[in-house]
């Protein structure tokens, strides 16, 4: 097996949730270190002394475990192989392809001493009927592709490539661990976010649908990815696309703007995109129309568009809202008035407010960033990110940070 890179970030997390009676759900987009993250908790437990008898590990889209392929089998198996004395571990990664395996993982927490970890490429493992049963009774772990600070662990650079350099690379490349193996060799990169892309289209989402029509997910997918961080509804979608000729309106004009929120939310359920709320700061609630779309990965954006520096404004946004939600904050779109804070970002003791913009050097620009800033009654933290060094640090108590500083703070 290749040598497991470590991810800390993330192996905390299930220290943390260790003998917590609580099943530990890692959900993420294929191929970002899920599997990889499971494996370095068995060496963690074999590390701390943990007998082999105690730790059952399975994958199961091995064919080893071809006949399992329901509930009642998958739990006469994992009885069968239950150790006779302490606390069981076990952990099941692809889980999904077990059917009701919901009803096996809930007698195991049942009938046995058993601590359990599961993986699955998509959100229907968190589906209703999962969540009602085991409602409260899981934790889930969203796992994400590299941050910034990952990428330049996981990469060796030259000693001259300077920090702006490789965050361009970061820009281009993204962050699934997979491409690691290229070394920033484009064409071979862009083939393996491909494979990976089109399995999470084929088995993630269409095989779960049978309903979508794949050229109509490709077109959503495109749309989205050329206008990340624009503000857009699922109405205003279906009517480009309409225009275009892409999806029939019907009579019902609104026919196209629900098509098109049924595709995104298919995305979303296989992480590919995550959605964005709208709040308003000052009546202090959540808008229901017009949110904005963020994708999981740059890669597959610059896979799908080819790579384009015009656009750098929007990815380093789309950069900003993946950090966090690393960070674990909660995150919304402001509006203050008639304006846009890009980002209102909460935990349970803390918020902070950030714009995010290529540069503040013109006097328009850092009108048009600061005012929104200005007009938020609260004393929570605001911050503007962009890709300059100067010597300016603040304006009237807003914080100026140079975004690759932030990303690595």
């Amino acid at each position: 097996m290749a040598a497991l890179i470590d991810r800390p970030e993330y192996l905390d997390q299930l220290i943390q949730n260790k003998d917590v009676d609580l099943v530990k759900i890692v959900t993420g987009i294929r191929r970002c270190g899920k599997s990889s993250l499971l494996d370095l908790f068995h060496q963690y437990l074999t590390d701390s002394g943990l007998p082999d008898e105690n730790i059952l590990h399975m994958n199961l889209e091995s064919l080893r475990y071809r006949n399992l392929t329901d509930y009642l089998s998958f739990y006469d198996h994992v009885s069968g192989h239950i150790a006779k004395t302490g606390k069981t571990y076990l952990i099941f990664d692809e889980l999904q392809v077990v059917e009701h395996w919901e009803k096996a993982i809930e007698s195991f927490r049942l009938d046995f001493d058993v601590d359990i970890y599961i993986t699955g490429s998509n959100a229907y493992l968190l589906s209703t009927e999962f969540s009602t049963l085991l409602s409260g009774r899981y934790v889930e772990i969203r796992m994400l592709p590299l941050s910034f600070r990952e990428f330049l662990t996981f990469y060796e650079f030259e000693s001259a490539i300077t920090m702006e350099e490789k965050f361009q690379k970061y820009l281009q490349f993204g962050g699934m661990p997979i491409l690691r193996e290229y070394r920033f060799n484009e064409a071979r990169s862009i083939q393996a976010l491909e494979g990976i892309y089109s399995t999470v289209v084929l088995r993630d989402i269409l095989q779960r649908n049978h309903q979508a029509d794949q050229n109509m997910l490709q077109k959503i997918m495109l749309f989205l990815c050329s206008n990340i961080g624009s503000i857009t509804s699922p109405n205003s979608i279906g009517n480009v696309l309409s225009a275009e000729g892409d999806i029939q309106s019907g009579k019902g004009r609104n026919i196209a703007g629900k098509t098109v929120d049924k595709y995104i939310a298919m995305l979303r359920s296989a992480f590919i995109f995550y959605s964005v709320s709208r709040y308003d700061i000052k009546g202090k609630q959540l808008l229901k129309t017009l949110g904005k779309n963020y994708i999981i990965d740059m890669g597959f954006r610059n896979m799908l568009l080819g790579y384009r520096d015009a656009d750098r404004g929007h990815i380093i946004e789309n950069i900003v809202f993946l950090e966090l939600l690393r960070r674990e904050y909660r995150v919304y779109i402001g509006k203050v008035g008639e304006t846009e804070v890009d980002f209102v970002a909460e935990k349970p003791n803390d918020k902070l407010y950030i714009q995010v913009t290529e540069s503040m050097q013109s006097p328009e620009t850092r009108e048009r960033e600061l005012k929104p800033l200005r007009m938020i009654p609260d004393n929570y933290e605001k911050l503007v990110l962009s890709m300059d060094r100067n010597y300016i640090t603040s304006y009237d108590g807003i914080k100026a940070l140079n975004l690759i500083d932030w990303l690595l703070a």
